[in-house]
């Protein structure tokens, strides 16, 4: 099938800004891609592996429109690896001219949607609904330019399922894919069949570090624990307001160091928290920096403690007995 849209294939270029004389009057591609987008802005799409680069770029490219003057959010959708907002969560930042452009500047989000995982595979659906409302926000806020930092969930079966889903819902105006050989030619075929977006693929420059798991998994413990280091309390939380539904005699242990979603009764995600069991009174405690405007807890599928140390994925099917 013939694509209704052109594919455009630029290689990256070593940084953003040349300093090289013999091309000092020459953009790399990746910069003509950012004054693209800038001079076109609407939704704009990242997609690319681990270690691509995807969220330099696109830290880079909300800095350049808001120097131009657009109203700017970033809606950030990788739960591996996460910039704003807590891990488990995807997050809404909107940012102007005051904006600090590091990892503590942005940790704090304008919004939140709870997804309960650091991995995407077995939990799509509240990454992409998530997904979905963050960008909503944006929009109804009236942003010029929308950058969608997307997860590192790019091949098989669920990789294209989470990022057909995610461009269908969003209909972005353009897709930028970072290519490091052929593995996004499955969801880049898919952007390019199955939307309006326009897509521009940059290679993956050569000198785009890849960071260790060790490295990526203290990032995430010190993200973690950056965000219950302010302010966190405990307070006693009844069996009736999660979902799922606790069933009769639930053991509440089952729970303990269980990260929830924070929910204010009218579709927004407010915090996380990490439930706490008292074996001598028999009772649940939630121990969050949020303490107000909370009224039901989504249960996720990680137990964590709070100084980031994870402790293991949780199968909730199995931690309530159902198929």
């Amino acid at each position: 099938m013939q694509s209704h849209q052109e594919v455009k294939t630029v290689p990256s270029g070593a940084v953003f800004c040349c300093r090289d004389k013999k091309r000092i009057h020459m953009k790399s591609e990746m910069e003509r891609a950012v004054d693209r987008l800038i001079e076109n802005p609407g939704a704009v799409f990242l997609m690319g592996a681990l270690d691509s680069g995807k969220t330099t770029f696109g830290l880079e490219l909300a800095k350049r429109a808001v120097a131009a003057g657009l109203r700017t959010a970033i809606v950030d959708a990788d739960v591996v690896q996460s910039t704003i907002g807590p891990p488990t969560t995807t997050g809404l930042r909107f940012v102007d001219a005051a904006t600090e452009f590091s990892p503590e500047g942005l940790r704090v989000a304008d919004g939140l949607g709870f997804v309960g995982s650091m991995i995407p595979k077995g939990h799509l659906l509240p990454l992409i609904t998530s997904t979905m409302k963050l960008v909503n926000q944006a929009r109804a806020r009236g942003c010029d330019l929308i950058v969608i930092d997307s997860s590192s969930l790019v091949s098989g079966i669920y990789g294209q399922t989470l990022k057909y889903f995610k461009l269908d819902l969003i209909s972005p105006d353009f897709v930028v894919a970072f290519e490091r050989g052929g593995e996004l030619e499955p969801v880049v075929g898919l952007a390019q069949r199955f939307t309006a977006a326009e897509v521009i693929e940059l290679e993956v420059a050569p000198e785009v570090r890849s960071r260790s798991v060790d490295e990526r998994m203290q990032s995430r413990e010190e993200a973690f624990a950056a965000y219950f280091a302010h302010g966190s309390s405990r307070w006693r939380v009844k069996p009736t307001v999660f979902m799922p539904t606790l069933p009769p005699e639930f053991d509440l242990a089952l729970l303990d160091e269980l990260v929830v979603g924070m929910e204010d009764g009218d579709g927004h995600c407010v915090g996380i928290g990490v439930l706490e069991y008292d074996s001598g009174e028999d009772i649940l405690r939630m121990i969050s920096p949020v303490s107000e405007g909370v009224r039901g807890l989504r249960l996720g599928s990680i137990r964590m403690d709070i100084s980031g140390r994870a402790k293991g994925p949780v199968d909730l099917r199995q931690l309530f007995g159902t198929a």
